[in-house]
């Protein structure tokens, strides 16, 4: 059994390295998440005691520790875009959400359905749980700080950003489709079951989140930046927690009214945004849910290390792995290419926007939401061994890779910038409009 005083210690000598190791990897290919993965799974191998990690009989406090991550980092990722929404702006966003997912979705289903011989429900749970992506886990290929520019960033950091930023929540409707298939009866389709899928789990519940996340985004931003009695315009006082004010309350006033949380505390952060673009406050809120969601994700990741030194992925079959495997080399990097056409993303920037499809942590929240919810004729251990699978090959993948990449990419950008202007340096907002 742990002690408190090593749980101490460890806990101490984590949250120093989550402080210190983003600057000691920097530019390096290596990444926070794969670091402390590492971590998770040396310390086990040289019989360091540490607690075992359950998912299955440890469900609840799973699905709420990954809940509470993936909702600062909703949060963060809002907060940190520069470019105002819109219809022409986001296009490479939409075409991830209304391309890239869906198709995704329809092609880990049919290799679940086909290639695993899983039920209808278990493969469209396992291609719910895998579909948001989660910069997070990498953190080249996301925005940085909010500026005061509205054209510093390109477009590959802009659209992996904000594709992830809103498929964490636009997910829930299909692990809902999941869990009412598992637990219908018989497991048979009903239209009855479909008209109450499109018009509450995707119509009603996706209306209130974005409805939900605008308005609490309008009356925060009032509050942040225009309250009257400068006692109360919090932007004056310049404390950062209160951004995870914002997040829970946004989440929490949502959810009571039953709509999709996720979703609004991404809305509620770019509203936040826009009611002061120029003002310095954005950043001291980004900064803040930066370091708490840099610690959440470096102490998740060491935990999952932790569980896949312990044996998580005992019940992972070869054919299990292919399906991960085809996910994210062939599944993800094809569709996102496919949908990318026709945007103002140029061909290299097109493969590098479908190549980083990264999962991560809102894959680990969905499956413990659903299997509290229903059962799915497929071992529980089986379902979490393929998803930790495909998680654990995306931050080594992915993790590794994508320093270099993103690098060259901004190489690329500078030299054109200095070939174009020929005269003085050129600037961020220059460099980062150019298309590769």
């Amino acid at each position: 059994m742990i002690s408190p005083d090593f749980l101490f210690t460890l806990l101490g000598v984590g949250a120093l390295g989550a402080a210190v190791l983003p600057r000691l990897v920097a530019r390096r290919p290596l990444s926070l998440p794969l670091v402390f993965l590492v971590c998770g799974v040396g310390l086990h191998l040289v019989r360091v005691p540490l607690p075992e990690i359950d998912p299955v009989s440890g469900r609840a406090w799973v699905e709420h520790v990954t809940e509470i991550c993936v909702l600062v980092s909703l949060m963060g990722a809002g907060l940190a875009l520069n470019r105002p929404f819109g219809r022409r702006g986001w296009r490479g966003t939409w075409r991830q959400l209304g391309v890239t997912m869906p198709l995704t979705i329809a092609a880990v289903g049919g290799l679940a359905w086909g290639v695993l011989g899983w039920p209808a429900a278990a493969a469209l749970l396992l291609a719910a749980v895998l579909a948001p992506t989660d910069p997070v886990l990498a953190s080249e290929v996301r925005v940085g700080a909010p500026t005061d520019s509205e054209h510093d960033e390109d477009e590959v950091r802009f659209t992996l950003t904000s594709e992830a930023g809103l498929n964490d929540g636009l997910a829930f409707p299909f692990v809902l489709a999941a869990v009412a298939l598992a637990t219908a009866a018989g497991g048979r389709v009903t239209g009855g079951g479909i008209a109450h899928w499109a018009l509450v789990d995707v119509g009603y519940k996706c209306a209130v989140g974005v409805c939900a996340g605008l308005t609490v985004g309008a009356l925060l931003g009032w509050l942040f930046f225009r309250a009257e009695w400068r006692t109360m315009r919090l932007s004056e006082h310049r404390e950062g927690f209160v951004a995870i004010g914002a997040t829970f309350l946004a989440y929490g006033v949502t959810e009571l009214l039953h709509g999709y949380g996720f979703l609004a505390v991404f809305v509620t952060a770019c509203r936040i945004r826009a009611a002061e673009r120029a003002h310095g406050f954005h950043t001291v809120l980004h900064d803040f849910v930066e370091q708490v969601e840099r610690l959440l994700t470096a102490a998740l990741l060491f935990l999952l290390g932790v569980f896949v030194a312990q044996g998580g992925l005992a019940s992972l079959t070869w054919q299990d792995a292919l399906v991960g495997l085809l996910l994210l080399l062939v599944v993800r990097p094809l569709t996102a290419w496919v949908a990318q056409l026709g945007t103002s993303a140029g061909p290299r920037e097109r493969l590098v926007i479908a190549f980083f499809g990264i999962r991560g942590i809102g894959s680990l929240f969905y499956l413990a939401h659903a299997l509290g919810h229903a059962g799915f004729d497929v071992p529980a251990e089986r379902l979490w061994a393929v998803v930790t699978f495909t998680v654990l090959a995306s931050v080594v993948l992915h993790g590794v890779s994508a320093t270099p990449v993103i690098s060259r990419l901004d190489r690329l950008r500078l030299r054109r910038a200095r070939v174009d202007r020929a005269g003085p340096e050129p600037d961020e907002d220059e460099v980062a409009g150019k298309r590769l």
